[in-house]
C-alpha cells in the first residue's frame, strides 16, 4: 500500500504507521527520520540539510525532495510505503505529486486522522519519553505508566516530559498544523485520495483503510 497518513501532532499517526507495516511490510517513512538518516550516513544531501538542523531553521522544501526521491527508490519501498508528516503544505504536497509521477509511483489514498482537539491534549501532556536517546521508549502516565514511576522499563533511563510536549507547546504546534498542514486536507479531496476516520481507536482507523483498500 502506498499511503499518505494527515493528522495534526497526537493524532496517532505514527501508531497506525506501525500497526499498517506489521499488516503488509509497507515502510514507514517520516521527513524527520529520513533527515537523521541521511544526516547519519554523511550524503551530501545530510551534509547540507545538517547546516539548517543545527541552525535551528527548516529545511528547505528542495532538499527535502531530495532526500525523499532517493528514499522513495530504496528497494525495502517496492511493498509500499506510509508517508507519517509528510507533506506538510501545499507547495510539499504539489512537489510531492511531481515526484511521483516522475518515479511512476500511483498513491493509494491519503488518510485524514481527525482527532478532537482535547483528545489530542490529553494524549500528548500525559506522554512520556525515555531520555536515553538509544532508547526513547514511549509512556502515557495515565493508560501504560511505566513499572517504576519516572524510570523505563527498558533501560533503567529517567523518563521525561518533552518540551514540546507541555499544554502551552501543543497549542502553538495545533495552531501551526491548523495554518499550514490542513489545507492539505482539500488538496488530497480534489485528487480524489481522501478518506477521513474520525475515530479516536488506531484499530479502527486500520478497519477503515482495510475496508478501502479491500484488504
Amino acid at each position: 500500500m502506498k499511503l499518505i497518513l494527515l493528522g495534526a501532532p497526537g493524532a496517532g499517526k505514527g501508531t497506525v504507521a506501525k500497526m499498517l507495516t506489521e499488516l503488509d511490510g509497507s515502510v514507514q517513512i517520516s521527513t524527520g527520520d529520513i533527515l537523521r538518516g541521511a544526516v547519519q550516513a554523511g550524503t551530501e544531501l545530510g551534509k547540507q540539510a545538517e547546516a539548517f538542523m543545527k541552525a535551528g531553521d527548516l529545511v528547505p522544501d528542495e532538499l527535502i525532495m531530495g532526500i525523499m526521491e532517493s528514499r522513495l527508490q530504496e528497494p525495502d519501498c517496492d511493498k509500499g510505503f506510509l508517508l507519517d508528516g509528510f507533506p506538510r503544505t501545499i507547495p510539499q504536497a504539489d512537489a510531492l505529486k511531481e515526484l511521483l509521477a516522475k518515479l511512476n509511483i500511483e498513491l493509494d489514498m491519503a488518510v485524514n486522522i481527525d482527532v478532537p482537539r482535547d483528545v489530542i491534549l490529553d494524549r500528548l501532556t500525559t506522554r512520556r519519553t525515555c531520555s536515553n536517546t538509544d532508547c526513547q521508549a514511549i509512556y502515557n502516565v495515565k493508560s501504560n505508566p511505566p513499572k517504576q514511576e519516572g524510570v523505563c522499563d527498558m533501560c533503567g533511563s529517567p523518563v521525561v516530559q518533552r518540551e514540546d510536549e507541555t499544554e502551552e507547546a501543543i497549542s502553538h504546534r495545533l495552531e501551526t498544523y491548523n495554518e499550514k498542514t490542513a489545507p492539505l486536507i482539500g488538496f488530497y479531496d480534489k485528487e480524489g485520495l481522501l478518506i477521513t476516520s474520525d475515530a479516536t481507536s488506531s484499530d479502527a482507523v486500520i478497519n477503515l483503510i482495510k475496508e478501502k483498500l479491500g484488504l
